[in-house]
């Protein structure tokens, strides 16, 4: 299991990173002090498990909980402080487990054993894969549809942007959405958008409506035909 340490203070990562070592199954892949650090790591390196603290300088612990909940895979995460009138509050964004600090071997030992079939890497396994795939240069490649932005069709091709770069296809958007159906919607005679990849619509002084995805910086147009879509899928109705 991969796990990301996110703590402000060192020593309390050096602390939970030595009673972890006692765990041969888990490996600590990384460490962040920020919350900013903390979402690019998670996003980057996509651990299984995060131990996750509250109370930090800038962004805390709870905004960055919420914010993994829209990874394509969110993480498990166990909250760590040492104030206990966060808890009722930290339930709020879902975690896997809450400790209090100093943590001890004992109380790691028996949430680590409580989420282990309850973190990514194991919803991974069960769950079939969907991918796409595309050419580059003279291999076939492919990607996990969860990791997909959007798809554009431009000219004979189809544009897919995914976390970590794009490619070209030379599928029709109609018929990936007949493939992937459930997974995508048009906002656009030309465009298609991962559903669960849509943040916020945003209407301009012009008229148009773009729409805000997790994660990606592109601002996507939503024809008039689609709207009514959209706002509804936002809304939770659909």
């Amino acid at each position: 299991m991969k796990i990301l340490l996110v703590d402000d203070e060192p020593l309390a990562r050096a602390r939970l990173q030595r009673l972890l070592s006692a765990f041969a199954e888990h490996q600590v892949v990384a460490e962040a002090s920020d919350g900013e650090t903390a979402l690019a790591l998670a996003a980057s390196l996509q651990p299984d498990l995060v131990f996750l603290d509250i109370k930090m300088p800038g962004r805390d612990g709870l905004s960055v909980a919420a914010e993994l909940l829209h990874l394509p895979l969110p993480p498990a995460v166990v909250f760590l402080t040492a104030h206990p009138q966060h808890a009722l509050e930290a339930y709020q964004v879902a975690p896997a487990d809450y400790l209090l600090k100093p943590v001890s071997a004992e109380q790691l030992a028996a949430t680590l054993q409580r989420i282990g079939l309850t973190t990514k890497a194991h919803l991974q396994k069960q769950q079939s894969q969907q991918w796409l795939s595309y050419k580059s240069g003279n291999s076939l490649q492919r990607v996990e549809l969860q990791q997909m932005f959007y798809l554009q069709a431009e000219d004979k091709y189809v544009r897919f942007v995914f976390a970590g770069g794009e490619a070209l296809s030379d599928l029709s958007l109609k018929q990936l959405e007949e493939q992937f159906g459930q997974e995508l919607v048009r906002i656009h005679r030309n465009t298609l958008v991962l559903k669960r990849r849509i943040k916020a619509l945003h209407h301009q002084s012009d008229g148009k409506h773009l729409l805000e995805l997790w994660q990606c910086s592109q601002r996507l147009e939503v024809s008039r035909r689609e709207l009514a879509k959209i706002r509804q899928l936002l809304a939770g109705s659909l």
